[in-house]
C-alpha cells in the first residue's frame, strides 16, 4: 500500500478521481477489434452500461461494464455510470450471447450504483438486477470481473457475480457509498470518513475477508497488470468443464455467504 494513503476514505476520493481510467480506456489498451452492440432487446438502450465483443490475446471475449465521463457533460449522458434497468438487461443480454458462442465475459465494474430514479423503478430496477445476479450464477462460460473505481451497491454486483473478482488498489466495493452508510446509522453523511473505516470497503480489507480474488498494483504498469492477470486466468478457467466452472462458482458465493453468518453468531 502507498504510504501517503492513510485512510479508507482516502481511497474512496481516489476511486471517484475523475481522471481515473475508464471503461473505453480498457477497451483501448486491452481488447482488439471491439465491436459495440447496443439495446436490452425489449424497451432502449442505456449509456450508463457499454459493452460488445473483442479479441484478448487473439481469443473472442464479451465485454460488459459501466460507463462514465471525464467531464460534467459526458456524465450526464452516461448518467454518471449508474445504469438503468435498461442497462442491466443489455448486460443479460450480451452474456446470453456470450454463453451461446462460448465467449468468456470479462467486466469493468465502475459505479456509484444503480439508477435509484423514479422510472428506473417503475420499470424493474431490483428485478433486472436480481435477474443477472440468477442469470451469472449459472452462466456456462468463464466470468472475469474487475473492479476499477467505484463498485456500490447492487448496481457494481449486477455485472460482478463472476469465478474471478479483481480490485485496483484505489478501487472500493461495498453496499453503499460511505455517505449513504452514515446517513443511515448515524443521520449525518458528514461522517463518511468514520463510516469508511467500519465498511471495510478497501481492496486489502476485501482481499483479506476473501471477497475477493485478488488487488492490482496501480503503477506504472498499470493496464499491463492487469492485462496478465485477466490472461493467466481466462488460461485456467477455460481448462474447466462447464459444470464444474458452474458449481466453483456457485461454491465461492455461497462460502461467502458462509463466513458472513459464522460472523453474526
Amino acid at each position: 500500500m502507498e504510504e501517503n494513503i492513510k485512510t479508507p476514505y482516502e481511497r474512496v476520493m481516489l476511486a471517484r478521481d475523475k481522471d481515473r481510467l475508464k471503461i473505453n480506456d480498457y477497451i483501448d489498451f486491452l481488447f482488439d477489434d471491439f465491436v459495440e452492440l447496443r439495446g436490452d432487446g425489449i424497451t432502449g438502450d442505456d449509456n450508463a452500461i457499454l459493452g460488445g465483443i473483442a479479441l484478448f490475446h487473439d481469443i473472442p471475449v464479451t465485454v460488459i461494464g459501466h460507463k462514465k465521463g471525464s467531464t460534467t457533460e459526458e456524465n450526464i449522458g452516461c448518467n454518471f455510470g449508474m445504469a438503468s434497468p435498461e442497462g442491466y438487461r443489455k448486460a443479460a443480454r450480451l452474456m446470453k450471447q456470450a454463453e451461446k458462442f462460448g465467449r468468456p465475459i470479462i467486466t469493468i465494474v465502475d459505479t456509484p450504483g444503480a439508477y435509484p430514479g423514479l422510472m428506473a423503478e417503475a420499470n424493474g430496477q431490483a428485478n433486472a438486477i436480481a435477474e443477472n445476479l440468477a442469470l451469472m450464477s449459472g452462466l456456462k462460460v468463464p466470468i472475469i470481473a474487475i473492479i476499477t473505481g467505484e463498485g456500490s451497491s447492487g448496481g457494481a454486483l449486477g455485472i460482478a457475480v463472476a469465478d474471478r473478482v479483481f480490485m485496483l488498489e484505489n478501487a472500493v466495493y461495498s453496499i453503499l457509498s460511505p455517505e449513504g452508510f452514515a446517513s443511515i446509522l448515524w443521520k449525518d453523511s458528514k461522517r463518511a470518513s468514520e463510516a469508511a473505516k467500519l465498511m471495510k470497503l478497501t481492496a486489502y480489507e476485501l482481499l483479506n475477508y476473501e471477497i475477493i480474488d485478488g488487488v492490482i498494483k496501480e503503477d506504472a504498469k498499470l493496464v499491463k497488470n492487469i492485462d496478465e492477470i485477466i490472461y493467466k486466468e481466462l488460461l485456467e478457467l477455460r481448462k474447466l468443464k462447464e459444470d464444474s466452472l458452474v458449481k466453483q462458482r456457485y461454491k465461492k458465493f455461497r462460502e461467502i455467504d458462509k463466513e458472513k453468518k459464522a460472523v453474526k453468531a
